[in-house]
């Protein structure tokens, strides 16, 4: 199930909702039940959803949905997921990229005055 999501930084809950086909309520609730969907509140204690915050509401959706899960397994599920992803070694070639970024941020700030 691919979704477009437009190209923008902040999304209000019915802007969500739609992109989702979930209610604003379902998607409240999803707040309550997984730590890791929490989306930014504006002075005005408005939610304001990034595009990880879709994605994620998304996969929660799909988990819970179409492939079955509760709750609890969709919350186990996703804190496996992100331990797996963690654990992910970076390799020498990573680990070499960032060296060659780290020396060129050194020598752009040696240039500064």
């Amino acid at each position: 199930m691919a979704v477009d999501i437009p190209d923008k930084f902040y999304f209000k809950i019915g802007e969500v909702a739609s992109l989702t086909g979930v209610k604003p309520h379902v998607l409240r609730y999803w707040e309550s039940e997984f730590r890791m969907f929490s989306p930014a509140k504006s002075r005005g204690k408005q939610r304001q959803y990034e595009r990880r915050d879709i994605e994620l509401a998304l996969e929660i959706k799909e988990l819970l949905y179409e492939q079955g899960f509760t709750i609890a397994g969709a919350r186990k599920h996703l804190k496996a997921r992100k331990k797996n992803i963690d654990s992910v070694p970076v390799t020498l070639t990573d680990r070499e990229y960032l060296c060659e970024i780290r020396k060129e941020l050194q020598k752009l700030r040696a240039r500064l005055p």
